[in-house]
């Protein structure tokens, strides 16, 4: 709070606009009590606290916020009003950053909001081959108290077993660190046929995560490209070389837990879509909070595809990819 000088008032000073300003330069640049106030000038401290509201809504005292470094609170707003979405977070990145310490910008960018939202209430559901995800997870501390009751695995977390401890890592890590119970994917993310998907989804474990799944009320997930992370491609979980080449033909630019879109947010439904284990497209967009969380060059338009589509509502990126988006 800032007191605003007396000669800004055209009108003639009065004695309640003296009275105004004492009590206001007393309270907010001297830092004295409002009962201390009452005392000094023999009034009561019903009437130091209307004296100040009366301060505030005349401009003799004026809000001013000032935005602390690396903190981009204008690029987030500015996101939020175009995309529609509940909330961004723009972390900052040097400019000539390659894609591990835009992932770790990312990743303690995204950890540090998670640790200062999450009630411990939420129920929440993460993609499981994200590297993303890894970097949120392990710039995470410990929570005092529960952040969550539940983490939920989004996807098929089974994969080749030379990087399975990837995913196991990812939801176990954040399950401890939040306090969660975890709950794993006993399954592929992809099957060779759709047959297989539906006799997998069909059995009482998959019934139960997929009850699971409809009653989350947040995601944290990565964004995509078609073309897959190392991590990703390694665990055998990827669409094959010819899917990705039939994906991007019709348009695909992003890829959510398997499930591809369009740049206007669309989904691309082919027949291998049939062949995902993951939560559902319609079981997914009717997730209250969903997080996204992607950076770089790279990601634009696999970003701008989420966007577009709803597939998340609050998201995590570096500035220069806002800057991007926003045409800037």
């Amino acid at each position: 709070m800032a007191s605003v000088p007396s000669n800004t008032y055209s009108r003639p000073l009065d004695g309640q606009v003296r009275l105004m300003t004492k009590v206001a330069r007393m309270y907010h640049e001297r830092g004295i009590r409002q009962a201390d106030i009452a005392e000094a000038l023999n009034i009561s401290q019903a009437k130091v606290s209307r004296l100040l509201k009366r301060a505030a809504s005349v401009g003799i005292v004026r809000t001013i916020v000032t935005v602390a470094p690396g903190v981009y609170a204008e690029t987030e707003e500015r996101l939020e009003q175009h995309f529609g979405l509940a909330e961004a977070v723009v972390v900052d990145v040097d400019p000539d950053a390659d894609r591990d310490d835009t992932l770790a910008a990312l990743g303690a960018g995204a950890a540090a909001y998670l640790e200062a939202t999450l009630s411990g209430a939420d129920r929440i559901g993460v993609s499981s081959w994200s590297q993303t995800l890894l970097a949120v997870v392990d710039r995470m501390r410990p929570f005092a108290a529960r952040g969550a009751t539940e983490v939920v695995q989004l996807l098929g977390g089974s994969g080749a077993p030379e990087v399975q401890g990837h995913s196991h890592h990812l939801l176990g890590d954040l399950a401890r660190i939040l306090g969660a119970e975890a709950v794993h994917v006993q399954a592929p993310g992809i099957v060779a046929s759709a047959e297989i998907r539906d006799s997998l989804l069909a059995d009482p474990a998959m019934q139960e995560i997929s009850r699971r799944w409809r009653e989350l009320t947040m995601t944290i997930m990565g964004i995509g490209n078609i073309e897959p992370s190392d991590v990703l491609a390694s665990s055998g979980n990827a669409f094959a070389a010819g899917e990705r080449a039939e994906l991007l033909a019709d348009g695909a630019v992003g890829d959510i837990c398997h499930r591809t879109y369009r740049l206007d947010g669309s989904p691309v439904q082919e027949s291998f879509d049939e062949r995902v284990i993951a939560i559902p497209v319609d079981d997914l967009r009717r997730i209250p909070r969903r997080l996204g969380i992607a950076g770089g060059p790279h990601k634009v338009d696999a970003i701008r595809g989420a966007l577009a589509g709803g597939w998340v509502n609050a998201l995590v990126t570096d500035l220069r990819t806002a800057q991007t988006l926003l045409g800037d």
